[in-house]
């Protein structure tokens, strides 16, 4: 079954292997056909973004603060909650998969809550997390985001 909408997580840091990562997970996900959903900010979200929108994908942007100008170029919908962290919840519970870069504190309570809510979540975190589908490839994450 092909999923509606992907929430790609990750950190705002990040370095230049993980932002080359990001940009082939989100052209995988626009390729699938679905909407990516991650938290609008910079670093992993931000190269997840432009990799979807380089695919035509369509892109939306939970972001923390009121200002919708606070999201990356890529975001085709912001959505300014003004939750600050909080609204990791709404960038997992939106999809219907969950995308899982390496990132900091952030990345892992949205992990927790794509554990906690039943979403299926792909690992490319720097944690080993029970209950999730480790993956070390491109290819690997986008065989299991095709299974889905």
């Amino acid at each position: 079954m092909r999923k509606e909408v992907i929430s790609v997580i990750g950190g705002h840091d990040c370095n230049s292997e993980v932002e080359q990562l990001a940009h082939k997970i989100g052209k995988i996900v626009a390729e699938v056909g679905a909407i990516l959903v991650c938290g609008g900010l910079g670093g992993a979200m931000e190269a997840a973004c432009k990799g979807a929108k380089e695919a035509n994908g369509l892109t939306v942007g939970i972001i923390m603060s009121y200002d919708k100008k606070d999201a990356n170029k890529y975001c085709d919908i912001v959505i300014p909650t003004g939750l600050g962290n909080a609204r990791n919840v709404l960038v997992v519970q939106s999809a219907d998969m969950v995308v899982a870069l390496p990132g900091k504190y952030g990345t892992l309570s949205e992990i927790a809550f794509a554990l906690h809510f039943g979403k299926p979540l792909i690992n490319f975190s720097n944690w080993d997390i029970p209950g999730a589908i480790k993956v070390e490839t491109v290819e690997e994450a986008e065989a299991q985001i095709k299974k889905y």
